[in-house]
């Protein structure tokens, strides 16, 4: 079936056709016609679901901590501030090794107080343990909603899907549902071999003394990097089931590219105009597009962007007192990797101003003149 839907009611058709048991829903703004969609999917007996409304997001993340302890597989959606006072909460959802998923709508924190998008919200938790998946379109959002339950049922992590707050969440276009039945035999029902059970009493999430907590936190981290093969095998099964494929990075006419732009969620789709622009007039001109952040895709980032000369990063989210995150991330995954490559790292769209296909041409064009960074951070669109 295709419809046009918003960003956000792909979250709720994706959580939907997952079969969610447990949504502990708050509203807070990009993100509210969410849980909106799936209160009136609970009503209507489209979905067969508990839809608790409670008092704060860190009570909607500890309510989803409940829930899949006991063996549900549980669902919330947020952005900005909301993510922010579920922080403690998070820690203890990949601690506990729950595959909780949530839609994180991409909002910038205050203050200023703002409602617009920048990805300063989500990248702040990016040391909780959570997977992170950044989204393009409203079609990647609701299939990524049902992957990501995939890959987190089978590393025992949860993960967050974002996507640009009002970019995409509010924002309609052509997207295919699929149908129900054809979702179940590729995500069945979620039945962990250990949970909350009165039949079956269990101790969980006890004190751990100094000799046992590091073996904790290395077998976290195995299962993060186990996350990146897993997130490929559930993509490649995805692509054999419903004909899309999204990979956990992609390249894009970037083989032979001698200036290459770095970017994620929404910025990439008029990024890959500006290069199609490029490779008309005979430049070459690539794109690199990144799906994952957590965990990073060291190998992958490393494979494609050791061969290129110069590549233009481009973040929509600074780390205050360092630089943009992506930037960041990728200069770590480089060292000793791409002696011959420059990264050049951008800063553009804070507080969801635009970015433009202009925009976008200046940051080559700038990279195109430049032998090497003349800084960490380059602003990009700041007014004088």
């Amino acid at each position: 079936m295709e419809r046009v839907i918003s960003g956000n009611e792909a979250v709720a058709y994706g959580a939907m056709l997952s079969r969610v048991q447990v949504i502990p829903a708050y509203p807070i703004s990009p993100q509210t016609t969410i849980v909106e969609a799936l209160s009136d999917f609970c009503a209507s007996g489209k979905l067969k679901a508990d839809f608790v409304k409670v008092e704060s997001e860190h009570s909607a993340i500890s309510c989803c901590v409940g829930a899949a302890s006991a063996g549900a597989r549980a669902f919330t959606a947020t952005s900005a501030q909301g993510l922010a006072l579920m922080h403690e909460v998070l820690h203890w959802a990949a601690g506990a090794r729950l595959p909780i998923v949530m839609a994180n709508v991409n909002r910038a924190m205050s203050a200023p107080w703002t409602m617009w998008c920048d990805q300063g919200d989500s990248l702040a938790q990016r040391d909780t343990g959570w997977l992170q998946f950044y989204c393009e379109d409203n079609q990647e959002v609701l299939d990524s909603i049902i992957m990501a339950y995939r890959i987190s049922e089978k590393v025992l992590l949860p993960a967050m899907v974002c996507l640009d707050g009002f970019i995409l969440s509010h924002t309609y276009e052509q997207v295919e549902i699929p149908e129900a039945a054809d979702v179940d035999p590729y995500l069945p029902s979620y039945n962990p071999i250990f949970k909350l059970d009165v039949e079956d009493p269990r101790s969980f999430n006890a004190a751990f003394l100094p000799d046992m907590y590091m073996e904790q936190r290395v077998k976290i981290q195995q299962a993060m990097e186990e996350a990146k093969e897993v997130a490929k095998q559930v993509d490649e099964e995805f692509g054999r089931a419903f004909g899309r494929r999204y990979g956990i990075l992609e390249e894009y006419q970037a083989e032979d590219a001698d200036v290459l732009l770095v970017t994620s969620g929404t910025i990439t789709g008029t990024a890959r105009v500006v290069v199609d622009d490029y490779r008309e007039k005979g430049e070459k001109v690539g794109l690199l597009k990144m799906k994952m952040f957590r965990p990073f895709p060291t190998g992958d980032v490393r494979r494609v962007l050791q061969q290129v000369k110069k590549v233009a990063v481009v973040d929509r989210n600074i780390s205050f007192g360092a630089t943009g995150i992506f930037a960041q991330e990728i200069r770590s995954a480089l060292h000793h990797h791409g002696e011959g490559t420059s990264v050049f790292g951008f800063i553009a769209g804070l507080g969801g101003r635009d970015v433009t296909p202009q925009a976008l041409r200046d940051i080559v064009e700038y990279t195109k003149g430049k032998e090497a960074p003349e800084g960490d951070i380059v602003w990009r669109g700041v007014k004088p």
